[in-house]
């Protein structure tokens, strides 16, 4: 489907999370010290507005990144909230910005986005970064026609939209066939906890794959509230052992910080 657009979604509590953890998985990655061959299936626009049209609709960003801008985040977050306040709120970093921020530069980033409109906004996004290319295309067939170079670290973030449940089964098909087509490579998927837990099943077999670190956290649910989504979690497989305790600290903190009245203030 091309009807997904997230910047209506950028910023919210399920960013969050994602974007935190993988704050500090790519700086645990860049720290190893190794050249970097870094692909994202479906990039999205890289950059986001939350004073624009798009972020201002939903209003999602109001609980999610601008709740810990006006507030004290949590020890563990604060080198991502730094980083966001750093930039602006005009100028939020999708996964893609992280990435060119925070990995070397020798290494390569290559990013795939369907959506016309979103690969286009990304293409501008990513300026003249020597490093990256921008690819109109499907970016679960087209990562696994990628091979990093020798000596190079492969790493793959996976976030799609879960629009429907196909999404999840196309995901459950594509795991295992890039685990195994990069036997070295980090796998880092995102994945929404939803409240009717159609998602349970999926993380169990995720987890029967192969070792791996899932950092994810729940926030209270409103009853008036009509979203499906109640969390969001990280699974990444084969990412530095020095990243586990990280992620699992920045997930127990959100969630925390989730149940407190200044979260919500």
């Amino acid at each position: 489907m091309l009807s997904y657009q997230h910047g209506f979604h950028a910023g919210n509590r399920a960013d969050v999370l994602k974007h935190a953890v993988l704050h500090a998985l790519l700086g645990q990655i860049a720290a190893a010290g190794k050249p970097v061959l870094y692909v994202e299936t479906h990039a999205g626009r890289g950059r986001y507005d939350l004073t624009g049209e798009q972020a201002r609709k939903g209003g999602e960003a109001e609980t999610g990144i601008l709740a810990l801008h006006r507030g004290k985040p949590p020890r563990a977050l604060k080198p991502w909230v730094s980083h966001v306040e750093g930039r602006g709120m005009k100028d939020y970093p999708g996964s893609p910005a992280l990435a060119q921020a925070l990995l070397p530069p020798s290494a390569r980033m290559i990013f795939f986005e369907k959506h016309p409109a979103e690969h286009a906004a990304l293409a501008k996004a990513v300026g003249d970064d020597p490093r990256v290319q921008v690819k109109h295309a499907d970016g679960y067939s087209g990562a696994l026609k990628l091979s990093p170079r020798s000596g190079e670290q492969m790493v793959c973030f996976v976030d799609p939209s879960y629009e429907t449940s196909r999404d999840i089964d196309a995901l459950a098909l594509w795991t295992p066939r890039a685990l195994k087509r990069w036997p070295q490579g980090i796998l880092i998927l995102w994945l929404p906890l939803f409240r009717d837990g159609r998602e349970a099943e999926f993380g169990e077999y995720l987890g029967s794959l192969e070792d791996c670190i899932i950092a994810g956290a729940r926030w209270p649910v409103d009853v008036e509230d009509e979203s499906a989504l109640e969390g969001s979690a990280v699974v990444a497989f084969r990412a530095p052992a020095s990243a586990r305790d990280p992620s699992h600290a920045i997930a127990a903190a959100i969630q925390s910080w989730w149940s407190s009245p200044a979260a919500n203030t």
